[in-house]
């Protein structure tokens, strides 16, 4: 899909991986809709991109608040062909800890948000691009998800995160031959340790320490990197039902 005049939604479009996103996309031609918390930096970011942004407060796993934003970015630039969902949170904890065993409320959590959010933008996004006029390919639109390298090497205390990211993976190659009759791909990243908000807050020597478990090159993957990857995916149509690994040749250890 050539990304002249098209129309990309963006959620976690407020920082990290969804930030640098977004503007790839807009530096590619394309116009963009930042979703994201209404607390988030995704009005800012969306100001930045003058005309070609609009900013969406909502939470993916809201029917009502995603349905909202999707009819606002229509309602201002005519449709939506692109869907990028960058928006997770993280969690850690041990199946069982001194204190007992793992949350439960924690796990439905990171499943909600990672999981559920995700395939709510998907079907309501995909709704959307069904009724776009196909290009000579015969493509209506694209979406990429964000798994993570855990759906595949999950570390001690990642089961929540790793389920739910696994689940991403999972889904996206049925969802990919569901939507194939439509002309709408479907491919997920999965990136290893990258410089995010999620990473910001940890001290130097351990932001170096996950550095260095990485084969080439030994340091940490740049948002701008997985930027890069999902405007191909947007670009190169024979990319679907995929997952791409984005790592480094990164395979995590246990801990």
């Amino acid at each position: 899909m050539n990304l002249k005049d098209t129309v990309a939604l963006v959620t976690g479009g407020g920082s990290g991986l969804g930030e640098a996103t977004a503007r790839e996309l807009v530096s590619g031609g394309a116009k963009a809709v930042i979703l994201d918390l209404a607390a988030s930096p995704g009005k800012k970011v969306a100001e930045s991109l003058g005309d070609k942004a609009l900013f969406t407060a909502a939470d993916v796993v809201s029917e009502k608040e995603v349905s909202g934003a999707i009819t606002a970015a229509i309602a201002k630039f005519g449709a939506i062909h692109i869907a990028i969902n960058c928006a997770g949170i993280g969690r850690a904890m041990r199946t069982i800890t001194k204190e007992g065993p793992h949350s439960l409320e924690l796990f439905n959590r990171v499943i909600q948000v990672n999981l559920v959010g995700t395939f709510n933008v998907i079907r309501l996004a995909a709704a959307a691009m069904a009724k776009n006029q196909p290009n000579s390919d015969g493509e209506r639109g694209v979406i990429v998800n964000t798994a993570s390298v855990a759906a595949f090497d999950g570390q001690i205390g990642q089961a929540a995160y790793s389920a739910s990211k696994g689940g991403v993976v999972g889904m996206t190659l049925p969802i990919a031959r569901d939507l194939s009759s439509m002309g709408i791909r479907v491919c997920t990243i999965a990136p290893g340790t990258f410089e995010t908000p999620m990473l910001a807050g940890l001290p130097d020597p351990a932001r170096q320490a996950l550095a260095a478990q990485i084969p080439f090159p030994h340091r940490l993957g740049q948002p701008r990197e997985y930027a890069a990857l999902a405007r191909q995916i947007v670009e190169n149509a024979m990319l679907n039902g995929e997952t791409i690994r984005l790592d480094g040749a990164l395979r995590m250890p246990p801990r």
